[in-house]
């Protein structure tokens, strides 16, 4: 993560759909909020194989292979500690990989603007107030019908797969790869997600510096990012960062076997009504 000394750890969570058990470094030293993404972004990616396997073993593998890019049109939210860590990404490429890179963003703010949704993603990247899933659903609509293709897509595959935001990488679908097209007018079955990372790290950005748990729009992440450069510069000790960061993810898997279990016991009850009813 980086060069200064680490500390070692075993981290274990029970996910719904198993054990999850992974060994994690994390620097001895002060470090920044960018220091804890990639470490988030394995332990999700590690969550969403159990559930892929849990799936693949009940009938249901997934559809979503490369160059299968409907779902990069639509609306991505990232959290503070990720704009963050896209803005470093980006800055450390190549100067001409960059500047192409800088040019399809700025393409694409244009486009956002032109058909009015700029300042609404603004206020949603800075707004003090907690995000509602059914207040956003008009704007992602909006978005969406724009049938735009994400900044970072090239030849219907993702430049920037291995910083890909944690909405990417959660979103895997078991239903037939066609019915992506148009995810508004077509049923499309999508894998559980056993814990929202992005979520995860906007709960966590919220308790280290006092603010709103923000999830930024992706088309303006850069923007936000420059912004608030002087919170990027901001540290903390690695070891209190894992801490922190692991304390939201158990809550978050808590409420998540909660509420499954809670689905389950409906779906009992409703099969033992249907067969008394019989």
């Amino acid at each position: 993560m980086t060069d200064m000394p680490v500390e070692r750890f075993e981290v274990s969570l029970n996910t719904p759909a198993g054990l999850l058990t992974m060994p994690v470094e994390v620097p001895t030293g002060f470090v920044p909020v960018t220091t804890i993404v990639p470490l988030m972004r394995r332990l999700s990616q590690q969550a969403q194989a159990l559930e892929e396997r849990k799936s693949v073993a009940a009938g249901h593998p997934i559809s979503c292979r490369m160059g299968c890019a409907a779902c990069c049109r639509m609306l991505v939210p990232v959290s503070a500690p990720e704009a963050f860590a896209l803005k470093d990404m980006i800055l450390a490429l190549p100067d001409a990989r960059r500047a192409r890179m800088m040019t399809k963003l700025s393409e694409t703010r244009a486009r956002v603007e032109q058909a009015g949704l700029l300042a609404r993603l603004t206020d949603v990247a800075e707004t003090t107030q907690p995000l509602i899933d059914e207040e956003m659903e008009p704007l992602n609509r909006e978005y969406y019908a724009l049938r735009m293709p994400c900044p970072f897509l090239e030849n219907e595959t993702c430049s920037i797969y291995e910083d890909r935001p944690a909405a990417c990488r959660e979103l895997l679908v078991t239903t037939p790869a066609e019915l992506c097209q148009d995810m508004v007018k077509n049923q499309v079955q999508a894998l559980p997600v056993p814990v929202r990372i992005s979520t995860v790290l906007g709960a966590l950005w919220s308790e280290l510096v006092g603010g709103p748990a923000r999830l930024i729009p992706l088309p303006i992440a850069l923007d936000w990012a420059e912004r608030h450069s002087a919170e990027r510069s901001l540290v903390w000790k690695g070891t209190q960062l894992l801490d922190k960061a692991l304390d939201k993810v158990w809550r978050y898997l808590s409420q998540e076997l909660a509420h499954r279990a809670e689905a389950g016991s409906r779906m009992q009850r409703g099969t033992e009504g249907t067969s008394s009813g019989n």
